[in-house]
């Protein structure tokens, strides 16, 4: 995502730099490249000439012509005028009012609706609300028994729908039932079509009036560009939607719609799906997108994602051993535990401020699965020998691979990795600076 954008932005940026003094002219040269990286991404052709008429007015302005690091104002004005463009900042959902609160998601056939039900519940759930899924599609084959396979996968409960029921009435229903459970938020997974059709608008508006959501979220498939702008303009014309999830964030998407949804429809991304797992929806911050844009990573996220996937009493635990030099392989395959539940290492990578300028670590490509492969040799130990690592002989490390479907040579590259944390560990306690190490981070 924005990979392309990014790296056309930042040839620009870098042009600009060099130069010891900005004129109008190299400016609008500058700018002529900024709009082409933006129509190659399928930003809406609207959106680009805003942007770049509302960029061009401040940077020719005496603040930049006159700045001692002139380029670097422009960074700053692209910077906010993206942040802007997006929205700003964050808008949550709205759960005010009448228990329980209720989440309407629409949007067309395959844009992800049931999956992203899905990651909805378990990101309200982490947030201490108790949520309660509802079939709403009574018509695509399965797609109640979809749903309701992930509610069990995910132990969220459901509306026991049937294809034979009314939308509407499922809809009204449903709120009486979550109440008997003890749930005070109602997620619906309503019926899409291949296109929009006045009998799926004229179903939804039937639910709306019936129900009166707190939000009405549109989830589209951020893929498709341009149409993904054009959806949301449509549903929004017939439903005044809330808000718009984008789906699919984290394949090949060139960024557009991102970039032009808010400045089109009025209405603001709240999240991305940035994956296939359950946790992989993150609420949308314009200016944390804008920073990626641009090259300058996402520290704000990345922070967030190892706070929630810090346990802080194993974190307390592992900085006692630290300090003691007790670390053992359990505590090591904890640590990569912890790391995977942060998310793609690729993706967490590029959310370092300069990974994104840096060709090197910009196009560096970790491979999840050694982490799943670190593990399973780790459980194919013994607690004796995870806990005293010197005791694994020739014949021990033949029994680990084959236990972990893995190679000899996998089990001894595990342990020479595993024996130089512990040398660095013991330098740093030595030099006093493990001391200054965040609490349950690793030193690595």
């Amino acid at each position: 995502m924005f990979d392309n954008l990014s790296d056309r932005l930042n040839s620009v940026f870098k042009k600009l730099k060099g130069e010891g003094k900005l004129s109008e002219k190299n400016i609008e040269d500058g700018l002529r490249e900024v709009r082409m990286a933006l129509l190659e991404a399928d930003t809406h052709y609207k959106v680009v000439k805003k942007l770049i008429a509302e960029i061009r007015e401040r940077a020719i302005g005496q603040e930049v012509l006159t700045s001692l690091t002139p380029g670097q104002q422009v960074i700053k004005i692209v910077n906010d005028e993206l942040t802007a463009l997006m929205g700003s900042q964050h808008e949550d959902l709205n759960l005010s009012g009448p228990s329980p609160a209720s989440v309407m998601l629409v949007g067309l056939q395959g844009s992800g609706k049931t999956t992203t039900a899905g990651k909805l519940a378990v990101y309200l759930r982490k947030e201490g609300k108790k949520p309660y899924m509802v079939p709403v599609d009574v018509y695509r084959p399965a797609a109640i028994d979809q749903l309701a396979k992930l509610a069990g996968e995910l132990s969220i409960p459901i509306y026991p729908s049937t294809t034979d029921m009314d939308p509407v009435d499922i809809s009204r229903n449903a709120g009486e039932a979550a109440r008997q459970e003890g749930c005070d938020v109602l997620i619906l997974d309503t019926a899409g079509r291949l296109h929009i059709d006045e009998d799926l608008m004229a179903e939804l508006v039937n639910i709306k009036q019936g129900l009166r959501p707190s939000d009405i979220m549109l989830v589209a498939d951020a893929m498709t560009g341009q149409d993904a702008v054009n959806i949301a303009q449509s549903f929004n014309e017939e439903l005044d939607i809330d808000g718009v999830i984008l789906s699919k964030m984290d394949g090949d998407a060139r960024g557009g719609a991102a970039l032009s949804i808010k400045s089109i429809t009025g209405k603001p991304i709240k999240f991305i799906g940035v994956g296939e797992k359950s946790n992989a929806l993150e609420p949308f911050h314009p200016d944390r997108m804008a920073s990626r844009i641009l090259g300058m990573g996402d520290m704000l996220s990345f922070i967030e994602k190892a706070q929630s996937a810090v346990d802080e009493k194993k974190a307390a635990d592992l900085e006692r051993k630290l300090r003691k030099s007790e670390f053992t392989l359990e505590d090591f395959r904890d640590q990569m535990s912890q790391v995977r539940k942060m998310g793609s290492l690729t993706d967490l990578v590029k959310m370092i401020p300069g990974v994104g300028k840096s060709k090197q670590l910009k196009n560096l490509d970790v491979d999840d699965h050694e982490l799943v492969k670190i593990e399973a040799i780790i459980n194919s130990m013994t607690r004796e020998e995870r806990r005293q690592h010197n005791i694994i002989n020739g014949s021990r490390r033949k029994r680990i691979a084959k236990g972990s479907g893995t190679s000899v040579q996998d089990v001894n590259q595990l342990l020479k990795n595993y024996s130089q944390v512990l040398k660095m560990i013991k330098k740093l306690n030595k030099g006093g600076m493990m001391k200054g190490l965040s609490r349950g981070m690793m030193p690595f």
